[in-house]
C-alpha cells in the first residue's frame, strides 16, 4: 500500500538539512530504485523553487510500504529526523486515484 509521509521542519533548518541532505536522498533513491517511491520533495518556505536563504517548511514522501508499521519505521530512521530536521512527521495511508 502507499504511504503519505508529511514532514514539518523546525524553525530555522536549512543548515540542518544541508548537513544530512545526501544520505537522506541516498535513502530516496534507494525506494525509487526499488520501485516503491511515487513522489518526494521539499516543500519551499516561499513561493518560489529556489527559496534560497528562507529553506524550507517540510517535505513529502509518497511511497510503497508492506504495511504502516513498515513506513513508521522507515520513516523515524530517515536522517532528517536524526539530526533534528524535522519537529513532527505524520504518517497517513494514501490512495491514489489520480493520474
Amino acid at each position: 500500500m502507499l504511504y503519505a509521509i508529511i514532514s514539518e521542519d523546525v524553525e530555522d533548518s536549512l543548515d540542518k538539512r544541508k548537513t544530512v541532505r545526501p544520505e537522506h536522498l541516498s535513502r530516496l533513491q534507494r525506494l525509487k530504485d526499488e520501485g516503491k517511491l511515487v513522489i518526494a520533495g521539499p516543500h519551499p518556505a516561499i513561493d518560489n523553487d529556489d527559496p534560497g536563504s528562507c529553506g524550507y517548511t517540510g517535505s513529502l514522501i509518497i511511497a510503497e510500504f508492506a504495511c504502516l508499521a513498515d513506513a513508521e519505521i522507515w520513516a523515524k530512521s530517515d536522517p532528517f529526523v536524526e539530526a533534528g530536521v524535522y519537529k513532527n512527521v505524520t504518517i497517513k495511508p494514501f490512495k491514489k486515484v489520480l493520474p
